[in-house]
């Protein structure tokens, strides 16, 4: 084989091992999990690793001028191998099958071997094939400088003719989820480190009403009571405060701390004194902001106004924190156990419990028409009536039965799971 023959055979070698570095390169830092990568370079352990993936993320923060370079470079290398080939074979074979020949060995050279085969392969390990290769692409992304910065002109002058609307650039909520996902999936983190960042992203949405103490449950003290009367009702309820009220709890006059009454038992002075100023919130306000205001108002408890300013009932800094961090458990505290199977497809659900997690606890998607959620605001919205012991509905697989009342609400109801429903979607309320 002649020289030039040689030469050009290793010319079109040397531009597919090249594209297929390219390639490769391509959809290593496409398809990369840069919370992964955060993690190797926050991994002192390893400083060799952290350095690479430091450089790979700094190249991942430039992703425009990166992919205008791997571009350039990839139809530089498929032009010239194209081209060399082209000269290759009509030197070997001739003018009339040579070029025919060329383009069809050409082609299934560059696109099997130098594009799909690399990228097949960098997709399984996104990751280190975009460790191993960042070093030479720095270098490339300084070589082409001038040909990164025309490109980029020319992108902001596309981007002011076609351009996405704000909404199109926000991250939604189910991207929010579907990372989180990943990101367990890949083992960045464990069962509970997901939950703490579900409740994260929840957080934002829930409103006060969502999660206030109702009215109905409140334990409180009239403005005139005695100290004997606060004493006893402390002890009873064992609460650290309790609200003061003018003739009826639509009228929050106050809210006494048993700090402040133990002071005063010891102190003496007027009663009244010790009573400090309630801290009112609409129903519509969302906790994450109700959070920093209890905080500037060195609050820990808020009372909940209903539309006709009334009260509708309490949050607390506890009750905000739990729907972070989960159930709070002091020894005061009662512990109530929400669901409890009963027996074989029988389970008795606690009807202060979110609808949402009884949904979860069936396995079952959530009830788009549901307003309520709370279980007892949903079986009486599906009653369409005050709730009376006995009481059943069908929805989905799932019969419930009211098992307990109190005060025209549900306390308690008996869910029995059917396992063949012939109109699974169709609500049947029964009455007995």
């Amino acid at each position: 084989m002649d020289p030039e023959s040689l030469f050009s055979i290793l010319t079109i070698f040397a531009m597919v091992v090249l594209g297929m570095f390219l390639s490769a390169a391509e959809t290593a830092f496409s398809a990369l999990n840069r919370v992964r990568i955060k993690s190797f370079a926050d991994d002192e352990t390893d400083p060799k690793r952290a350095k690479r993936a430091g450089l790979v993320i700094a190249l991942h923060d430039k992703f425009d001028k990166l992919l205008s370079t791997l571009l350039i470079l990839n139809n530089a290398v498929t032009v010239i191998a194209a081209a060399v080939s082209t000269l290759l074979f009509v030197r070997l074979i001739g003018d009339e099958l040579g070029p025919t020949l060329s383009t069809i060995a050409i082609t299934f050279v560059v696109v099997f071997i130098g594009d799909i085969t690399p990228k097949s392969l960098a997709k399984e390990a996104p990751e280190r094939f975009a460790m191993a290769t960042a070093p030479l692409l720095n270098i490339f992304i300084y070589a082409l400088t001038p040909a990164n910065w025309f490109f980029g002109k020319w992108k902001i002058l596309l981007s002011s003719v076609v351009s996405n609307s704000e909404e199109d650039d926000k991250m939604t909520e189910e991207e929010l989820y579907s990372y989180v996902e990943e990101a367990q999936n890949d083992g960045l983190i464990d069962e509970d480190g997901r939950q703490l960042l579900d409740n994260a992203i929840e957080f934002n949405e829930l409103r006060a009403i969502d999660i206030l103490t109702p009215r109905m449950d409140l334990v409180g003290i009239s403005e005139d009571a005695s100290e004997e009367e606060i004493g006893n009702l402390f002890l009873e309820s064992e609460y650290s405060r309790l609200p003061v009220y003018r003739e009826t709890f639509d009228n929050i006059v106050g809210l006494v701390h048993m700090r402040d009454f133990l002071k005063y038992k010891i102190n003496r002075g007027e009663l009244k004194e010790i009573f400090t100023e309630p801290f009112f919130v609409a129903p519509s306000a969302h906790i994450s902001d109700l959070f920093k205001q209890l905080q500037e108002n060195k609050s820990h408890l808020a009372f909940v106004t209903d539309e006709y300013g009334g009260t509708a009932g309490i949050i607390t800094m506890e009750d905000i924190l739990e729907e972070l961090v989960g159930d709070i458990w002091d020894e005061a505290d009662e512990i109530i156990v929400e669901f409890e199977a009963l027996g074989e497809n029988r389970h008795r659900v606690m009807c202060s419990a979110y609808v949402k997690d009884m949904f979860a606890y069936f396995d079952l998607p959530e009830d788009p028409e549901a307003d309520s959620t709370s279980v007892s605001g949903w079986i009486m919205d599906k009653l369409a009536k005050l709730p009376e012991e006995g009481d059943e509905l069908s929805f989905k697989n799932l019969r419930v039965e009211v098992s307990k009342t109190e005060s025209r609400r549900v306390i308690e109801c008996i869910v029995s799971v059917v396992v063949e429903e012939e109109n699974p979607d169709e609500i049947i309320i029964e009455n007995e």
